[in-house]
């Protein structure tokens, strides 16, 4: 039998939740069908993929508002917003956080686009995207190029938040050729 203080339960506790949060969710490939989702806003506006048909979108994933990386890479694709305008591309970006807090941050770097508060990560997790980190679950900073049909045409399981913006526009011009 194997024993334990109760000084290690905690601990215990936090890694049998990052290990079941590390493999959650199912992944989903380029060429898949991209998952549905209906997420509110920074606005409590109501969005889903759904709404988008027609359009390219960029669905990009981020641990945190506010955070150096995610606001680098938000910053990044709102200083290139009318280039996907241009493209038929709507971005959206999507994290565990709230509302409230994606408000917050969206007014305070003056983003463009809908930020999706996937509260209880339902969505990251449908795209193999959710994570934990410290015992907090987060999303992977991870990208997914949707197509007008629906269907997944690129997937960026390493983004540079210095570059991604540029690297998704480039591919993007580059389909549409």
């Amino acid at each position: 039998m194997l024993r334990t203080s109760s000084t290690h339960f905690p601990l215990i506790c936090l890694l049998l939740t990052t290990a079941s949060l590390a493999h959650a969710g199912s992944v989903v490939s380029e060429g898949d069908a991209a998952p549905g989702f209906e997420l509110h806003d920074q606005n409590g506006n109501l969005q889903s993929l759904e709404d988008y048909r027609g359009k390219w979108v960029v669905l990009y994933f981020y641990p945190k508002d506010e955070t150096p990386g995610c606001t680098r890479e938000a910053c990044e694709f709102r200083d290139d917003v009318f280039a996907f305008k241009k493209l038929n591309c709507q971005i959206l970006g999507v994290s565990l956080d709230d509302s409230v807090s994606h408000r917050k941050f969206s007014e305070h770097h003056k983003l463009p686009f809908p930020l999706l508060a996937d509260d209880d990560g339902t969505t990251a997790d449908s795209y193999g995207v959710k994570t934990a980190l410290f015992g907090w679950a987060i999303a992977k900073r991870q990208t997914y190029l949707i197509n007008p049909q629906g269907y997944i045409v690129k997937h960026y399981a390493k983004v540079d938040p210095r570059s991604h913006s540029q690297q998704v526009l480039s591919d993007l011009q580059a389909l549409q050729q």
